[in-house]
C-alpha cells in the first residue's frame, strides 16, 4: 500500500517491486530495480527517506525518519531502519537496529540482530556484531561476495518474477 501525507507521494521506480501487504507512506523515494517485502513499513512522515537502486528492503522492517539506504543494499527480515545513512554494498542482518545519527559506511557487514548505537559511525568495509555494536574487523571477501554482491542480485531477480506475475 503506498500512501500520500502531508502533500508527500511516494516515489517509486517503475522497475521496483512492492509488495501488496508493505505500507510505505510520506516522503519516500525508492530507486530503480529495488524491492519492499511483506509487512514492511517505510514510513517518510516526519522526513525524508531515499533507497537507491538493486536495494531490498525485507518482511517485516521498518525504515523511519531521514535517512538515506545506498545502492546494493540487502535489509534482512525485521531489521529497524532509523539513522541518518546506510551507504553502497551493505548487508544489514535480520533483526538488526539501526539507531538515530548512526552512519553505515560503504562495503560493510551489520550482523544478524546487532545494536548500532545512536549516532555511531561506521567505516567503510566493517564487520560489525553485537549488543551494543562492536567493530569486529574488515568484512572478508567471502562475506562480502555471498551478501554484499550475490544477494542483493538474487533479490532482484526474485523481484522480477513476482513482479511478473502481479503479485
Amino acid at each position: 500500500m503506498i500512501r500520500s501525507f502531508n502533500s508527500n507521494t511516494p516515489n517509486v521506480a517503475e522497475s521496483t517491486f512492492i509488495s501488496e501487504a508493505a505500507y510505505i507512506v510520506g516522503n519516500v523515494e525508492i530507486g530503480e530495480n529495488s524491492s519492499v517485502w511483506p509487512c514492511t513499513v517505510i514510513r517518510g512522515d516526519s522526513g525524508s527517506i531515499r533507497i537507491g537502486k538493486n536495494t531490498n528492503i525485507q518482511d517485516n522492517c521498518v525504515v523511519h525518519g531521514s535517512v538515506t539506504i545506498g545502492d546494493n543494499v540487502h535489509v534482512g527480515h525485521g531489521a529497524i531502519v532509523d539513522c541518518h545513512s546506510i551507504g553502497n554494498n551493505v548487508l544489514i542482518g535480520m533483526n538488526a537496529t539501526i539507531l538515530h545519527d548512526a552512519e553505515i559506511g560503504n562495503l560493510c557487514i551489520i550482523s544478524a540482530g546487532c545494536l548500532v548505537s545512536q549516532g555511531m559511525k561506521v567505516p567503510d568495509k566493517s564487520f560489525v556484531a553485537g549488543v551494543p555494536a562492536e567493530i569486529k574487523g574488515e568484512a572478508s571477501s567471502q562475506h562480502l561476495y555471498r551478501w554484499v554482491e550475490a544477494a542483493p542480485q538474487a533479490y532482484a531477480e526474485l523481484a522480477k518474477q513476482y513482479k511478473d506475475q502481479g503479485l
